[in-house]
């Protein structure tokens, strides 16, 4: 027996439909703010990930899927859609067309950690990415588009929004970090040591306890905004509020990514224990230049698409049933099996959802894998039916039985 990879799941047909329902909320979402789709490769060139997400995340150094390929590159499986859709934005010249390129794309995703609840090593990403547009209301408008999809999907979730500055103010930052951590440093985690030297920001992301128990007492980087970063995020926070759209502020927000500058932000929902975070982004205004560009500022965020699932199964949202089929064809021998196979082929030409028997069952077991199926109407042809040229219809929710001609199905059925 050869099992699923762990941190890997089935999508099986009983929930498929659960998907199908999220993905179209998404869709119709990116409709409303003129987002447009694109749809990036599922691996790419390791250095893209190595350059664009930052070499001293966890993402990078402990997450990433890497192998050689048969002509010895370094290939990686996206571990986010980020990175790949800027390389594509560089490579298909979109900064000579029409901007701000508002983009949205549902993917899969890879990182190799350990599996938990909403967290799997394979997973889906519903991503907005707006490149070329550095105003603070674009940043207020990416908050917004996913404040509206979570509302659309029926979610009660927090929204926390904090600044990180720009390079420039950050190095300040950076030095008061340097000094609060320097006495703290025996404590740290390995990893932390070496974040310290190599990007002290990245202390504030770390999940181990002791770390954390520390970097709660760090300077704020909201002290350390220059005023243009300060002017920025007030303009975000009078744009959210505009909108109706409620926050908090939350300045220990760092996101584990290294391309953010300025606004990130999160959305949180308690339904799924540690693992809350179902939504999260911000601005990166140097990652497009990071990777070959010329400088554009861009602005994003992911939701992971399990954890959505998750929450709304959590916190009882309900997910309309699939469609079902609406006619049974019950043939009672192979010649009215033949007919009913001819009249579902008619049916479905139409827009019709039709289901005929394929494992020769008697008429009574046909009504029951029917009633099974949900199917609205029960059509039965035997000898008579075809003889006569019509079909016995059944209404499985009243019980009432009506005589309907073959020439008439298509016309009887397009309307029920």
């Amino acid at each position: 027996m050869i099992n699923i990879p762990k941190g890997t799941k089935d999508v099986l047909p009983q929930d498929a439909y659960k998907w199908q329902y999220v993905e179209s909320v998404a869709r119709d979402t990116a409709k409303l703010f003129n987002l447009k789709e694109v749809r990036t490769p599922t691996f790419e060139h390791t250095e893209l990930f190595q350059r664009g997400v930052g070499d001293t995340t966890d993402v990078v150094t402990k997450e990433m899927y890497t192998f050689r390929d048969k002509g010895d590159r370094s290939i990686t499986l996206k571990p986010e859609g980020t990175a790949g859709v800027a390389r594509s934005f560089i490579e298909n010249g979109m900064s000579g067309g029409v901007l701000p390129a508002k983009l949205f794309y549902i993917t899969p995703a890879f990182r190799y950690e350990r599996p938990q609840a909403g967290r799997l090593r394979e997973f889906h990403q519903f991503g907005v990415e707006i490149f070329g547009a550095k105003s603070a209301q674009t940043d207020a408008e990416a908050i917004a588009t996913a404040d509206a999809l979570l509302k659309r999907l029926g979610l009660q979730v927090k929204l926390y929004i904090n600044s990180i500055g720009c390079p420039a103010c950050r190095a300040e930052y950076n030095k008061a970090l340097k000094a609060f951590f320097a006495p703290h440093l025996d404590g740290l985690c390995y990893d932390c040591k070496n974040r310290f030297e190599k990007n002290p920001l990245r202390l504030l992301d770390c999940k181990e306890e002791t770390c954390k128990k520390i970097n709660a007492n760090a300077p704020s980087m909201l002290d350390y905004l220059c005023e243009d970063c300060k002017a920025h995020f007030e303009e975000v926070k009078a744009c959210l509020a505009g909108a109706g759209v409620e926050y908090e502020i939350d300045s220990r927000i760092v996101r584990g990514l290294d391309y953010y500058t300025r606004t990130v932000f999160e959305f949180v929902s308690t339904a799924i224990g540690a693992q809350g975070t179902v939504c999260a982004g911000g601005r990166y205004d140097g990652l497009i230049e990071q990777l070959g560009g010329a400088p554009t500022p861009a602005v994003g965020f992911a939701a992971g698409m399990e954890r959505l699932l998750i929450v709304m199964e959590q916190t009882g949202v309900q997910i309309p049933e699939p469609q079902k089929p609406t006619v049974y064809l019950a043939g009672m021998d192979d010649k009215c099996r033949q007919k009913a196979f001819e009249l579902a082929a008619r049916l479905r030409a139409s827009g019709v959802s039709a289901e005929i028997d394929h494992m020769s069952r008697s008429v009574k077991a046909q009504f029951k894998y029917a009633d099974k199926l949900g199917a609205k109407f029960v059509a039965v042809i035997g000898e008579s039916e075809l003889l006569e040229g019509q079909m016995s219809v059944k209404n499985m929710s009243n019980g009432e039985t009506e005589k309907i001609a073959f020439e008439n199905a298509v016309a009887y059925f397009t309307h029920k």
